[in-house]
């Protein structure tokens, strides 16, 4: 396993499980057949960004600093992004195509990433485009509207009126 993965992999526990200590971290890791000492997950936990808090149930657990449930209001923070960048968004089956001015594709795309938006399986993030693919539960075109919603713009029925050409 490289270093990567085994960092993969600490995070998705650290996102599933309450764990406290790098110790248990090991002993998680050991359980599923996975090398590592302490000293080498200590050094993992550094590099992922983790921190330590007190979480709703008043338990100590190590998450990663980027978690939303650590951040301070995620859609709202979605939402202000979305409203600032966002200058248009398209579905297709169960993709989206959100479209940014240039340079700011990726501002939006941390931002969904981050928010744990239910029926985001994943996204893709260009210079001025992000290709979001919806779960098969959530589509699509629910989940472009959703994203509108967020960014504060009204869905374009006709191509042709986007452009601004005549019939």
């Amino acid at each position: 396993m490289t270093k990567t993965q085994r960092q993969h992999r600490i995070s998705e526990l650290l996102e599933s499980d309450v764990i406290s200590t790098a110790a248990q971290v090991v002993a998680r890791l050991q359980s599923e057949g996975i090398a590592a000492t302490q000293a080498t997950v200590t050094r993992d936990l550094q590099e992922l960004g983790t921190i330590k808090i007190r979480d709703e149930y008043g338990s100590r657990r190590i998450v990663l600093a980027t978690t939303p449930a650590i951040s301070s209001a995620p859609i709202d923070h979605l939402r202000r992004m979305m409203g600032e960048w966002v200058v248009s968004v398209a579905s297709s089956a169960n993709l989206v195509v959100i479209r940014t001015p240039p340079g700011c594709a990726h501002v939006v795309a941390s931002a969904l990433d981050r928010s744990a938006l239910g029926g985001v399986l994943g996204s893709v993030a260009g210079d001025d485009t992000i290709v979001v693919i919806a779960s098969d539960e959530r589509g699509g075109a629910a989940l472009a509207a959703t994203f509108r919603d967020l960014a504060g713009i009204a869905a374009v029925k006709d191509e042709r009126k986007r452009k601004g050409t005549p019939r």
